[in-house]
């Protein structure tokens, strides 16, 4: 983990599906970090305002006042004071997001990001394996598995949409374990014939 005495920069990625929270225990390492009166900047990409345009907010309504940005390379505009960057939904960011979040934790800076390891599909989603492989810490996340009760691993999606992202909630997405992901999957695909 990070150590507060040095300015040591690092990488760490929270990651799992929809429902597990991530963003909840994003804001939780931000406000640790916040008491220790370290300065923190938090980013969002620009198309997630589900719950608002300007703070970072977990499903159980705790939030923290963020930056909504277009592309991962407005993160270096940070200033020097800046010990500890935060990034939710970080799998709606492009590819240079893992070249970012690199160059701002050799500047010394903690860099913490929150997102989505898959997609609907069950696929790594984005920038997230590659990010996953430089980060120092990864700590995976997992909802419950709302037809069995088992840890549930994937965001499994409702509507019949085939974009990779579509922003919802528990009227779009449920979370799953692998088995019943999987009779999901294969009854989405009968559905469909």
């Amino acid at each position: 983990m990070y150590s507060e005495s040095k300015k040591t920069g690092c990488i760490e990625v929270i990651c799992g599906s929809m429902f597990s929270g991530k963003t909840e225990e994003l804001i939780r390492r931000l406000r640790r970090a916040q008491f220790a009166n370290q300065t923190i900047a938090i980013f969002k990409p620009q198309i997630d305002t589900r719950y608002s345009d300007f703070e970072v907010v977990s499903h159980d309504a705790h939030k923290i006042e963020s930056r909504p940005i277009k592309d991962a390379r407005e993160m270096l505009e940070v200033g020097n004071d800046v010990q500890v960057v935060g990034i939710d939904e970080a799998q709606f960011f492009g590819a240079n997001l893992v070249e970012v979040c690199q160059a701002l934790a050799n500047r010394g800076i903690r860099v913490i990001a929150a997102g989505l390891d898959t997609d609907y599909l069950g696929k790594p989603f984005g920038p997230i394996p590659a990010l996953l492989a430089v980060a120092e810490d990864v700590q995976k996340v997992h909802a419950i598995c709302v037809k069995c009760g088992a840890l549930a691993n994937h965001s499994h999606r409702l509507s019949r949409s085939r974009k990779l992202v579509v922003l919802g909630e528990k009227d779009v997405y449920e979370p799953l374990c692998r088995e019943c992901f999987n009779k999901a999957l294969e009854e989405d695909a009968r559905s469909a014939e």
